[in-house]
């Protein structure tokens, strides 16, 4: 009864301060309109990375955060990390200090106010079945990262719920390789069990920690596309297995 009671709770809090956010999102996105797009966008994230801190805390997880110091503060940035739950992007938001985007499925465009806030946080919206439309999403990410943007890249392709860490596709790495930017990995253990494992929110044990950041640049470009996925890969897995709850496969 205890977590049911606390799963009403938080939802009915999450659609408040949604709608509040949303309200305050529809002021910066004319703002944008008017040519302050950059202003409003920090303005954005702010908004956004407070109502992130705002849902942990009303989940009551158990979070342990490691690694922020291996976070660059300036220049491009590719946050890659495993999958496991919609709990994941809050916590990346939460906690890279820094204004990032990440790539949604391109049904969302269509969503009001979450569509918004993707557009306004530097998010890109895929067509996977228009290969000409995909490409034209990922040229516009890479541009945003070489102007010093960051974005956050999920390489499983869809949440693991609970499976372990899954095979990376290295067609995820497009952003990274094409903009050369600095990867840092992300590994996550524990965000399935808030709320998706059981269907009721739960006080659980979260880590997320941030690893030492890798320079695609120092790698031979003909050897990127199937070693980077690699080379990623092996870090969030001997950090799931090594310093986390979760064991990876």
């Amino acid at each position: 009864m205890r977590s049911l009671l606390r799963t009403i709770g938080v939802f009915s809090a999450v659609i408040a301060t949604v709608i509040i956010v949303s309200l305050a999102g529809v002021l910066l996105f004319l703002f944008s309109l008017m040519g302050f797009k950059k202003s409003a966008s920090f303005a954005m994230y702010k908004i956004a990375q407070m109502w992130a801190r705002l849902l942990i805390v009303l989940t009551r997880c158990k979070l342990t955060v490691k690694g922020r110091e291996h976070i660059p503060q300036r220049g491009g940035v590719c946050f890659v990390s495993n999958h496991g739950s919609i709990f994941d992007i809050p916590l990346i938001l939460a906690y890279t200090g820094r204004p990032l985007g990440f790539i949604a499925k391109k049904e969302l465009i269509w969503l009001p106010c979450i569509n918004m806030w993707i557009a306004l946080l530097g998010g890109l919206f895929l067509d996977r079945k228009n290969g000409r439309k995909a490409l034209d999403a990922i040229n516009k990410g890479v541009k945003n990262i070489q102007k010093g943007g960051a974005m956050i890249i999920f390489p499983e392709g869809h949440r693991s719920r609970g499976q372990g860490l899954l095979p990376f596709k290295a067609g995820a790495f497009k952003l990274a390789t094409q903009s050369n930017a600095v990867i840092v990995p992300v590994a996550i253990a524990g965000s399935y069990d808030i709320f998706e494992k059981t269907g009721r929110v739960k006080t659980v044990s979260v880590d997320l920690v941030f690893a030492p950041p890798i320079v695609v640049a120092d790698i031979p470009r003909e050897d990127r596309k199937r070693q980077l996925a690699d080379r990623v890969h092996t870090v969030i897995a001997d950090v799931l297995a090594r310093d986390l709850s979760q064991t990876a496969p």
